[in-house]
């Protein structure tokens, strides 16, 4: 019995580049997402992460081909920035709804057939989670609280054998730099550090590592016998994150305020 994935987000960046992968070994993988189509061997359905009947539809849709469900790995997300005074509500919302509450849509649709093969959940984080980026302050918080929700969730389902961790990449070089939905609002204001503050991590990210190079250690993970809850990709960011567990909150905060501040 061949093993069956879904993957999130898997139209472009980190997420096709998993959905490619574990499709070229023993997985039957079925990509979800909003503008995607079908590749090579991997099936794409429609679906937006954000909506809960989008979401049931899109998964009895797999298991209405499939006998089983090992493997689910949560990509899907895009990135705002601006500063918090200048931020809707309702922008803030949004992002918290695909990248945290979608994730926890399709995990909670998914889990029940999980059950039955003692599978996998991976989600995607990011190092921001640790790293609280000024002016991009919802996206790491949405990466924080899935950290959270990734923790939570593996101490629920451990009786049952499923596995769940999340992955944080550092800065990588995908399509979500461009389609970041950037406001500079208050720019003057600010004395021009919003724009520099995004200047500083876009150039970061267009230098960072390939979407296939961190692809490649999630596919990694997928097929480990035992996880751990968190997994840091790159070793100068796992430096970065140990670091940043280890200093003060007034110094770390200090010094990303260097950088991104």
């Amino acid at each position: 019995m061949n093993k069956v994935a879904i993957v999130t987000g898997g139209s472009s960046g980190i997420g096709h580049c998993v959905a490619e992968k574990l499709s070229a070994t023993e997985y039957r993988v079925y990509e979800f997402s909003r503008t995607g189509k079908s590749f090579g061997n991997v099936v794409h359905i429609d679906c937006d992460v954000s909506k809960t009947e989008d979401v049931c539809l899109a998964v009895k849709k797999v298991m209405d081909q499939e006998e089983n469900l090992d493997l689910v790995v949560n990509c899907a997300g895009f990135g705002i920035s601006g500063a918090i005074e200048y931020t809707t509500i309702s922008e803030a919302k949004r992002q918290f709804d695909v990248n945290f509450f979608g994730t926890a849509e399709v995990n909670r649709a998914c889990i029940p057939y999980l059950k039955k093969t003692k599978g996998r959940i991976i989600n995607i984080s990011s190092v921001a989670a640790m790293a609280s980026i000024p002016f991009q302050a919802y996206y790491s918080a949405c990466k924080a609280a899935v950290n959270s929700y990734t923790l939570a969730l593996e101490n629920e389902l451990k009786p049952f054998g499923i596995s769940v961790c999340a992955v944080m990449p550092g800065d990588t070089s995908t399509g979500f730099t461009d389609a970041r939905n950037k406001n500079i609002e208050g720019d003057e204001e600010y004395n021009g550090r919003i724009s520099s503050s995004v200047r500083k991590m876009e150039n970061d990210e267009r230098k960072g590592a390939g979407a296939n190079e961190v692809a490649a250690l999630i596919c990694r993970i997928a097929k480990k016998r035992k996880v751990k809850p968190i997994y840091t990709a790159g070793l100068e960011y796992r430096l970065i994150v140990i670091l940043l567990k280890i200093l003060p909150y007034r110094i770390s905060n200090s010094l990303i305020s260097k950088i991104y501040g």
